[in-house]
């Protein structure tokens, strides 16, 4: 049967219907793609799909061409970590340091497992968070790892000495007026106020012998010779040039007074000199010092520059 004219328009309709609705669903979820690639281009936000880590595969005729997977640009690197568990009470105590005298930073329960960051010692150095770390003891704590390159062993060239005492003695040589040489022998206690900054008090003893001099031939005047103890007293400011050392050079100054022959004369002395510490607690120290005071009658006042030179040992508590 031969279709008629009018027939064909009939069946043409929704063909032509089905195919303009498919465009235009097309249409749109073109432009909504177009959109969308726009606002992330000018926002900065990676797409969802660029973030994937399995590598793309794109059809080339017959055969599969694999693209790498895109390079992470700051990525971070990640190597093993290594770990702690809690084995002790059901309450560990974690400190804010490698001692019981530190603060409780935290009490945990036990199975709980920390990173390492350090150890010291009996102690364990543990991040407790991305902000906040802490230190276990060992018997509260199984380790995962060797942990003996973590031994953290602080700078014994470099610490603070603030707040700590220092008992020194000391014996030398004295020359009273740069002329007569005698043996000294001394004490002193010191506090150290900050690292640079120390104040001592000391008590020192020497025994002077003098022998007569001629001043003046032409009139035959002479000093008769003298022969007495000295006893003199001082307090002192050093300052360290390099504080926290081992090897700590520093200069010195200070007041005291000097007794003798039943008199007390006020003094100024200025030294300078170096301590060696041979651990954190002891140290030798070597010094040279001059004391200045004046003697005689208010009319005939003469000034004496006695020169100490003197080696101690000193010891910090």
């Amino acid at each position: 049967m031969v279709a008629t004219p009018t027939q064909a328009p009939a069946r043409g309709l929704p063909a032509l219907a089905a195919f303009l609705a498919t465009a235009i669903w097309a249409a749109a979820v073109f432009a909504a793609t177009v959109d969308g690639a726009d606002s992330l281009a000018a926002t900065g936000t990676a797409a969802p799909e660029a973030a994937a880590t399995s590598p793309e595969t794109t059809p080339l005729g017959d055969s599969v061409v694999t693209a790498p997977a895109p390079t992470v640009m700051n990525a971070p690197l990640r190597i093993g970590q290594r770990r702690v568990r809690l084995v002790g009470a059901s309450r560990n105590v974690v400190r804010s340091g490698p001692g019981d005298t530190y603060a409780v930073v935290g009490v945990y329960r036990s199975g709980t497992e920390f990173p390492v960051f350090a150890k010291s010692g009996d102690w364990i150095g543990v991040r407790l968070s991305d902000t906040e770390t802490g230190w276990v003891h060992r018997s509260l704590c199984k380790e995962m790892a060797d942990m003996e390159d973590l031994e953290f062993k602080p700078n014994p060239r470099l610490y603070s000495r603030t707040g700590a005492f220092l008992l020194e003695g000391y014996t030398g040589g004295y020359a009273f007026d740069q002329k007569s040489n005698s043996l000294v022998a001394g004490g002193r206690l010191g506090y150290y106020v900050f690292d640079r900054l120390t104040v001592e008090g000391g008590l020192s003893w020497t025994h002077v012998h003098r022998p007569a001099e001629i001043v003046e031939s032409l009139f035959g005047l002479s000093l008769e010779a003298e022969d007495f103890h000295m006893l003199f007293y001082h307090f002192l400011a050093t300052y360290e040039l390099l504080p926290g050392r081992q090897m700590v050079p520093y200069v010195s100054a200070g007041v005291g007074s000097s007794i003798f022959q039943g008199e007390s004369e006020p003094s100024i002395n200025f030294g300078a000199g170096t301590t060696m510490y041979l651990s954190r607690r002891t140290a030798v120290r070597w010094e040279v010092r001059d004391y200045r005071f004046k003697t005689g009658s208010a009319n005939a006042r003469q000034t004496h520059h006695n020169i100490e030179l003197s080696l101690g040992t000193l010891y910090l508590y």
